[in-house]
């Protein structure tokens, strides 16, 4: 089992910058893939940004490409989401999860932290 923790988040100005970490605990050597998704009211939760651990390269979905990044930490156990020019329509409930494997899907993820919200304003 793996238990994921996120912390960060909040509310921010257009244009400002949020930080996001998730903690994974448990079997977090068990990983392969970390993620983060979002998910507003009324559609489906979307892949944004995810990571493998072995070899470190982001992958990024076009809406946040060039001004999200997605980083592990030395120990590779967090995954941060530094979140910069930030717009309205970034406001969202933000997920952290992971994978055994690949993770290219959302089906894919074995494990979700609790979200956390992000609200950015005009």
């Amino acid at each position: 089992q793996v238990y994921l923790v996120e912390s960060g988040g909040g509310s921010a100005q257009s244009g400002g910058s949020l930080r996001l970490s998730c903690t994974a605990s448990g079997r977090a050597d068990s990983l392969f893939a970390m993620a983060w998704f979002r998910q507003v009211p009324g559609l489906d939760r979307e892949l944004i940004a995810s990571i493998r651990k072995a070899y470190e390269i982001p992958e990024y979905s076009h809406f946040v490409k060039g001004r999200f990044a997605i980083s592990l930490s030395n120990s590779k156990d967090t995954v941060y989401l530094q979140m910069d020019s930030l717009k309205p329509e970034d406001t969202a409930v933000y997920y952290c999860a992971a994978s055994t494997s690949l993770g290219v899907r959302a089906a894919e993820y074995d494990y979700w932290g609790q979200g956390t919200q992000v609200t950015v304003s005009s």
